[in-house]
């Protein structure tokens, strides 16, 4: 009697271990899926700000540059321009960011 009892308890708690362990991994597989949801929406949102940015900057850049090479032309002076240079790598960067295939790149 007491053998038929034990087995089925052994036979109870293996099932249950089995169904624990299923239960593990398929939360374990969410986890990972949550978290490359996170990762994805978090690119996505850094694309978009990078985006938003861009719109701004380049106004600016492009208000400036025009208004050094009004500077350059009324003075004669090209040195007058130099601010451009640095100002283009800014802008450069920023639209490779948002358009182009920096993080793509950044990934590999």
């Amino acid at each position: 009697m007491g053998f038929i009892f034990s087995k089925s308890m052994n036979d109870s708690l293996k099932a249950q271990q089995e169904f624990m362990l299923m239960n593990s991994r398929l939360q374990l597989e969410r986890q990972l899926l949550m978290q490359n949801q996170m990762r994805e929406r978090q690119t996505a949102m850094q694309i978009a700000w990078t985006r938003e940015f861009l719109k701004y900057f380049g106004t600016f850049f492009g208000l400036t540059a025009v208004g050094l090479a009004a500077g350059a032309i009324k003075k004669k002076n090209p040195a007058v321009l130099l601010p451009i240079v640095p100002l283009s790598f800014v802008f450069a960067y920023q639209y490779d960011m948002g358009y182009g295939t920096l993080l793509q790149r950044m990934k590999g």
